[in-house]
């Protein structure tokens, strides 16, 4: 029998599954990330000085590009879609739905919006001199913050939207 397509006592292939899975997975390491920067990163960034700010702010953004960032980060909104593309069989079911939304919450709540807004901040704290920061730069680190907030929300939904399509899965709502 072919493991890949036999279907669970509820109806949904192996594949199906597997591909919820891993844009799961991608969306709760993402919402973890984001997690632990805002809670645990920008409390302690909010206590240091400006000059100490911009070094280490610059430091963490140049730091975090990398591939393992890159797959997880890109691959939230790839893997998504490639669930939504071996779930299509299941378009009348809520989980599928629910996978949608997943994916468009994560698209336009991650993926955009940190290239129209995290990253031109952080193109803009990678440009100050250290020794003679911007008028604005506490402004412009607490925008920064509350738009990492932003996009803990928005992985976390992300997140929780496909638990709960693994819930109603095997509830078979």
């Amino acid at each position: 029998m072919d493991m890949i397509n036999m279907k669970s006592n509820h109806g949904f292939t192996l594949m199906e599954n597997t591909s919820l899975a891993i844009a799961t997975i991608a969306f709760g390491i993402m919402a973890g990330f984001f997690w632990t920067y805002s809670f645990n990163v920008n409390y302690a960034m909010q206590q240091v000085d400006g000059s100490t700010y911009a070094q280490v702010q610059s430091l963490f953004n140049q730091n975090v590009r990398h591939s393992m960032f890159f797959i997880f980060f890109f691959g939230g909104g790839a893997f998504s879609v490639i669930a939504i593309l071996f779930n299509l069989k299941q378009r009348q079911s809520v989980s599928f739905w629910m996978l949608v939304l997943a994916s468009v919450i994560y698209i336009v709540g991650v993926i955009i919006y940190t290239k129209q807004v995290n990253l031109p901040l952080n193109y803009y704290t990678e440009s100050w001199n250290i020794t003679n920061l911007p008028n604005d730069w506490e402004a412009t680190r607490d925008s920064w913050n509350n738009a990492n907030l932003l996009r803990v929300v928005t992985s976390f939904m992300a997140f929780l939207m496909c638990v709960a399509a693994f819930v109603i899965r095997s509830s078979r709502l």
